[in-house]
């Protein structure tokens, strides 16, 4: 494949710094394997290098014309140096090549990012008995190995790279959707918001920071591909919500799945919205020495919504395993993978005290936290235990197992409420014609969000807002004191229309730019 940069720049080093370059007059597999190792530790994080392979130097400069290599030695050297990648790097790492012609002489370039998984270590020797590796890096325009401090540092460094920051060389930033991006920037209130559509796509990514690498040679970042591709299981295979609902319990025969696929904030509002209309019920009950009803789900809708983004946000997105939503009349478990990190132990987490000391995934954090999906301090075990408390629920079980494998969140049902009734018949939920109310008693019987007057909840905050005249979306967002419409305003709005308590001032388009919203006559 074609490098993003212009090989006469790269010789005349207008391009890139000279110590990111090293050229070599003929084809040495062991000198090439080191400074390939050097390239991908990226000591001093400058987004690696290239070798140029038929070009002879002196003094660390070019010299021109080329020397170049036979046509006929380019397919052996290139698969070589796959070879390589693989038997004598550890972990293993691949290079970009190409061919280049250059005064009428072919010359090979190759590539060398930043690794993903450094510290890299590289074969001493390549002979046959030889099993000594080495870590290696950049000093100056030199490939030395890596000992003493270096060698510490190097390890260090490696460990402060969580997976979702780390460059996906397997994508390019074309892989990322400008539109996603500009959504998102609008959804939070970035001051960045207003300049994003003018903006090239490599450059507004470097912005949100999630494409990194050299300026001639950029990466998208794991996080910008979960949140800004719109198939991300296309480069993390099982990216996926899946909710499956056990009719009969999980030993029975029957049950209905239903997969959530996309950038993490869609699956994330799609699932939740789905249980919410499907697999929530109200109760009502009255009490004799006092005229308030208490009102209990059968799952609390927070616990749900804390243990479903908990996965999301600290799921291993290596581990081809989706998250998975069982539902069944007596419990819903949420499971994940892997398991928390070492630092957390089960007695803490039971107790809602567990601290996390690591985080597997904080830039995944950081985007939601923008969303409004979590607080990224550790108070989502905590907010679990409060919602089961309140809604009168048996208590939230936690588990994971001693190798911290897998997570476990069980929600027992709430021994007062109905059972989940939709979909009893093991049809699908999504299949099922519109539920239409005939009576105010069986609206308050329905599995899904109804009103409750609370001054504070932000469905009533909406229906006080647009209750004098209709608003647009921006308007009610600063009505709410919001920057922008926040996840969960939109989420209220989508409940209210459901409800049938508020209505579209367009109908007929319902992504209109001039779209408002209005009390419904009901």
């Amino acid at each position: 494949m074609p490098l993003p940069i212009n090989i006469d720049d790269l010789l005349h080093g207008k391009a890139v710094e000279w110590e990111r370059l090293e050229f070599k007059q003929g084809w040495n597999p062991l000198d090439t394997l080191h400074t390939l190792c050097a390239f991908a530790n990226d000591f001093h994080n400058l987004g690696g290098g290239y070798v140029v392979v038929g070009v002879a130097e002196k003094h660390g400069q070019p010299v021109l014309p080329p020397v170049g290599l036979q046509p006929n030695q380019l397919d052996a050297i290139q698969k070589e140096i796959l070879n390589l990648g693989h038997s004598a790097l550890q972990p293993s790492y691949h290079p970009i090549v190409a061919p280049y012609v250059v005064a009428g002489q072919t010359v090979l370039v190759i590539s060398a990012p930043g690794g993903q998984t450094r510290p890299y270590k590289a074969k001493l020797g390549l002979g046959k008995d030889n099993k000594e590796y080495g870590y290696f890096i950049r000093k100056g325009s030199s490939t030395v190995r890596a000992k003493g401090a270096d060698e510490t540092e190097l390890l260090s460094l490696a460990a402060t790279v969580p997976f979702d920051d780390r460059l996906n060389q397997r994508a390019n930033v074309e892989d990322l959707s400008c539109e996603l991006m500009r959504d998102f920037l609008k959804e939070v209130g970035s001051d960045l918001a207003p300049h994003a559509r003018k903006m090239p796509l490599v450059e507004l990514g470097r912005q949100m920071n999630v494409v990194g690498g050299s300026k001639e040679l950029a990466f998208p970042l794991n996080v910008g591909l979960l949140f800004f591709n719109p198939e991300p299981h296309r480069f993390f295979p099982a990216t996926q919500i899946d909710v499956v609902w056990f009719p009969d319990g999980a030993g029975g025969d029957k049950f209905t799945e239903k997969e959530f696929r996309g950038p993490l904030p869609r699956i994330l509002r799609e699932s939740l919205d789905y249980i919410r209309r499907n697999y929530i019920s109200e109760t009502v009950i009255k009490h004799h020495d006092r005229a308030e009803a208490t009102r209990v789900e059968n799952f609390p809708y927070p616990a749900i919504e804390e243990a479903v983004v908990n996965a999301i946000y600290h799921r291993g997105y290596d581990v081809r395993e989706p998250v998975e939503v069982r539902i069944s009349r007596d419990e819903l478990i949420v499971v994940s993978y892997p398991g928390p990190d070492r630092s957390v132990r089960l007695k803490d987490l039971r107790a809602g005290k567990a601290i996390s000391r690591r985080y597997r995934n904080r830039r995944i954090g950081e985007f939601l936290k923008e969303l409004e999906f979590t607080e990224g301090r550790s108070t989502g075990i905590p907010k679990i235990i409060r919602a089961m408390k309140e809604n009168g629920s048996p208590l939230a079980e936690f588990e994971f197992d001693e190798d911290h494998s897998y997570f476990m969140v069980r929600l027992p049902v709430q021994p007062e409420a109905p059972q989940v009734a939709l979909a009893a018949d093991g049809s699908k939920p999504e299949s099922r014609p519109e539920w239409k109310p005939e009576s105010a008693d069986e609206w308050r019987s329905r599995p899904a969000w109804k009103p409750v007057w609370d001054s504070k909840s932000i469905q009533y905050r909406i229906m006080v807002a647009i209750s004098s005249k209709p608003l647009a979306r921006s308007e009610i967002s600063d009505a709410l004191g919001h920057k922008s419409i926040s996840g969960a305003a939109k989420q209220a709005l989508a409940d209210l229309l459901t409800a049938g308590l508020i209505e579209q001032t367009i109908p007929e388009k319902p992504n209109s730019r001039l779209q408002k919203y209005r009390l419904a006559q009901k």
